[in-house]
């Protein structure tokens, strides 16, 4: 990872993953999550089965956290035991979560509370509830990591923004290790009142990416969460390392608060400068894990700016959002660990809801069956409200 400005190249850690975590309306668990993005299992439901607060938080603890942040830890709770990781400098451990919300549904019920009983019966927790980095703060506490503890807030794109972010600080030398990645839980009769009259949620009530079909997106919860180290730190206790975040990209359309650019060149241009930065060419890259909202203006804009960087023969493309739905701040999170268990398998899983590719669409979609992963080297990308675009390159290095 470069970091630094054109042409000049600036010494860094490498990064590497060294555990996963997720909870995602396919279940519980990251592969429970992979398993279930290839066997396009598809849920109307779309908030997290089985979860259940209580299996993290103590009965009077739960009822002081949202459950954004409740995701946030579930997620972080399977990374941490994943990475195995024992003995840790505390003060060199730090937390980079992302959200694009936050505490809504907390926000929702205490207005509830105070439009029918009154001012004093609003819950003293609630600006802690609501608050965006609130799931930062239970990790931290859990754990009692010291280091940096932040939260990114960058609409659909927080998930991912808050692993490049991470990436860069262990890159730095400033912790050795950081847990990451994205929550999000605002399957709410507001927010879906208020996506739903923006149309930008599906009538059908399926998510299609890239199909000619596709007219919206499916709301969902969600977390995704990744530990992420030195490649020292993480040799130093023999660790298993599943892949390397070997670039990262981020760049503003600066255009406009909901649509993106039309052609795509703020993507493009987030695209291009991860790929750089992980010291790779467009060749490089084996599958780009899209950000394939299924709304018809994304899904166009995405395939345009990968048309644009990759020319005819892009990489094979897939979207997870026909299986997870939308999940908004916590969507590149878990699209993150997907990849990782792309990489980890070797196999592309298939874009589900997807049949009638748009004929305007012209980049190689997988869908139908999953497909072997030629190359092990993923570009993930998600895109924001707002026109903030990020994306990571996650890899093996031959």
């Amino acid at each position: 990872m470069l970091f630094g400005a054109p042409g000049q190249q600036i010494p860094t850690r490498r990064v590497v993953i060294t555990g996963i975590g997720a909870v995602s309306c396919c279940g519980i668990g990251a592969d429970v999550l992979f398993d279930g993005l290839l066997e396009g299992r598809f849920s109307n439901d779309h908030l997290v089965p089985g979860f259940e607060a209580g299996d993290y938080f103590g009965v009077k603890e739960a009822r002081r956290v949202d459950r954004f942040a409740q995701l946030a830890l579930a997620a972080a709770v399977e990374a941490y035991d994943d990475a195995n990781i024992g003995d840790l400098d505390l003060d060199r451990v730090g937390v980079i979560f992302g959200t694009g919300i936050g505490g809504m549904m907390t926000l929702t019920a205490q207005q509830m509370v105070l439009a029918e009983k009154g001012a004093d019966r609003v819950s003293p927790f609630l600006a802690p509830m609501m608050m965006p980095n609130a799931g930062a703060a239970q990790i931290a506490m859990r754990y009692g990591f010291r280091g940096p503890a932040e939260a990114i807030t960058t609409a659909c794109a927080a998930g991912t923004h808050a692993i490049g972010a991470a990436a860069r600080l262990v890159a730095s030398g400033r912790v050795d290790v950081v847990m990451t990645g994205g929550s999000e839980s605002v399957v709410d009769p507001l927010a879906l009142a208020g996506f739903k009259n923006m149309t930008a949620l599906s009538t059908s009530g399926v998510s299609r990416p890239f199909d000619v079909r596709r007219d919206g997106f499916v709301m969902s919860e969600g977390g995704g969460a990744l530990m992420v180290e030195s490649l020292e730190h993480a040799e130093a206790r023999g660790a298993r390392i599943y892949a390397e975040i070997m670039g990262t990209g981020s760049t503003a359309d600066a255009f406009h608060i909901t649509a993106p650019l039309e052609d795509g060149a703020g993507a493009q241009r987030a695209m291009k400068i991860a790929i750089e930065d992980a010291e790779l060419t467009v060749a490089d890259i084996g599958h780009i894990n899209a950000h394939g909202t299924s709304t018809p203006l994304n899904d166009q804009a995405e395939a345009n700016a990968i048309s644009a960087l990759f020319g005819p023969d892009s990489p094979p493309v897939t979207s997870a959002k026909g299986v997870t739905g939308h999940s908004l701040g916590a969507a590149g999170a878990l699209e993150a660990v997907a990849s990782v268990l792309t990489i980890e398998r070797g196999v592309i899983p298939p874009t589900a809801g997807t049949s009638q590719i748009d004929d305007s669409i012209t980049i190689d979609v997988v869908y139908g069956e999953a497909r072997p992963l030629d190359k092990p080297i993923v570009l993930s990308n998600s895109f924001g409200f707002g026109g903030h675009n990020g994306c990571l390159v996650i890899g093996r290095r031959s």
